[in-house]
């Protein structure tokens, strides 16, 4: 959807999957505006293809902004607060941002003729899995304001569409993991709660060790099972998405569908590093199921979308190179 000199405003652009997603939006020939509020995001993190503008969620005036200096075709939000765990003790502070600061930019996209926008969803808008894999037909039941929050912006799309014609597609994620290929962006939270790069660090000798929490679930080796989803793909995804904006409307599964146990990935990340990784065996995690993978189904057969990074191994190597020569 290349219309003329219209542009893609990338919201929270200078995240981790944002940040990846604009570099693949760049190399296919779109032009794209980064707006972030640096609050998780990393400045050097945005490729200086891009124009970029700090903007915040939750100052509409800031949102205005920038649809009056751009011509804007179609929004990609990754704009959100993200640790379930915090969002637990926290909840204002998930529904403010993510569901009311979303609110916000429907309401700048609306004034400014805007109605196309690709959403960076989860698959904690499941809950406690009932069957695996996945399909989007699943009960949706998050069990914490984080999922919560992702659910109500989906349903407030649903409604959007139906009242103000608005064109969306809600992706929703399952575990984000790996790096851009040639090392320069990945993953930089603070923080730090992604198996992946908790192991790496654990064998670097970064950290005193990894903790597995829980090795007595119904897994083959007792420990948790999920989807690992490469970001590039993740990134591909979202280009997808949006020149499907135009035909369809809804909700879309984006995993490997494959499962990969915790402790099979730490196997791994042994095998790519050549060293041993530190654990401590912990109990379970309350909310943790013991497996969560997606069926794909839907992306493939609508976005045309195939994951490329199916291999653990394969999306481990791209991390550790991001980790040994980790700009930020």
């Amino acid at each position: 959807m290349k219309e003329g000199n219209k542009q893609i405003l990338v919201m929270g652009g200078a995240g981790y999957i944002g940040s990846h997603t604009v570099r693949h939006l760049l190399d296919r020939g779109y032009r794209v505006v980064v707006a972030d509020n640096l609050i998780y995001g990393h400045r050097e993190a945005v490729d200086t293809r891009a124009a970029f503008e700090k903007a915040d969620l939750l100052e509409p005036e800031s949102l205005k902004a920038l649809f009056e200096k751009y011509v804007i075709g179609a929004v990609v939000h990754f704009a959100a607060f993200a640790y379930v765990g915090e969002s637990v003790v926290k909840p204002a502070k998930y529904y403010r941002n993510n569901v009311v600061g979303t609110l916000n930019l429907l309401d700048a996209m609306l004034e400014h003729g805007v109605k196309k926008i690709v959403f960076s969803s989860t698959c904690a808008t499941y809950g406690e899995p009932r069957y695996t894999p996945i399909d989007e037909k699943h009960a949706q039941n998050p069990i914490n304001p984080y999922g919560r929050s992702k659910l109500m912006v989906e349903q407030i799309f649903s409604d959007y569409e139906r009242a103000y014609g608005l064109q969306y597609i809600a992706l929703r994620y399952f575990n984000a993991a790996g790096a851009a290929e040639d090392g320069s962006i990945g993953e930089a939270h603070d923080p730090e709660t992604h198996l992946i790069p908790l192991a790496l660090q654990a064998i670097a000798g970064k950290r005193d060790c990894i903790r597995v929490f829980g090795t007595d679930y119904d897994t083959p080796d007792g420990s948790c099972i999920r989807d690992y989803i490469h970001v590039e793909d993740l990134a591909e995804a979202h280009r997808l998405a949006l020149e499907k904006l135009e035909d369809y409307s809804g909700c879309i599964n984006l995993g490997t569908g494959c499962g990969t146990s915790v402790l099979e990935l730490i196997h791994a990340a042994e095998e790519v590093c050549g060293k041993s990784c530190p654990v401590e065996l912990a109990e379970r995690r309350p909310g943790d199921p013991a497996r969560l993978y997606a069926n794909n189904a839907a992306a493939r057969a609508i976005l045309g979308w195939q994951p490329r990074h199916t291999d653990i191994r394969s999306i481990l190597s791209t991390a550790r190179q991001w980790e040994q020569h980790r700009r930020f």
